[in-house]
């Protein structure tokens, strides 16, 4: 069994969102390509974006810090620190609206 801090990493990669000239940091805490499931902490710093990509399977974004917008289309979701975000299974991008870290997990489509 491995453990870590959760809160730990979160203030690790916010230091590291803004100290990076793209305003972000991310790093996959369990899983990857070899398996099914994938969770994924991302931190981006205020008024930064993941552009628009594809969803790779059942997604789901748990908020951590900050407050984020999910977006797909026309359809726009906000969450801040305790909101668990369905991810939409369509196309969609991610803003930060202030410095924000979550924890993104996706279970691949076979």
């Amino acid at each position: 069994m491995q453990k870590f801090s959760l809160d730990a990493r979160v203030r690790e990669h916010l230091e590291r969102a803004a100290a990076s000239p793209t305003g972000r940091s991310a790093e996959t805490l369990y899983g990857g390509h070899e398996h099914t499931l994938r969770q994924t902490l991302i931190a981006l710093r205020a008024d930064t974006a993941l552009a628009e990509h594809e969803n790779p399977g059942e997604a789901t974004l748990l908020v951590l810090r900050g407050r984020v917008r999910l977006r797909s289309g026309d359809d726009a979701w906000e969450g801040m620190a305790g909101d668990l975000l369905l991810v939409p299974p369509a196309r969609h991008s991610l803003e930060a609206l202030e410095d924000s870290a979550a924890l993104l997990t996706v279970a691949k489509a076979a």
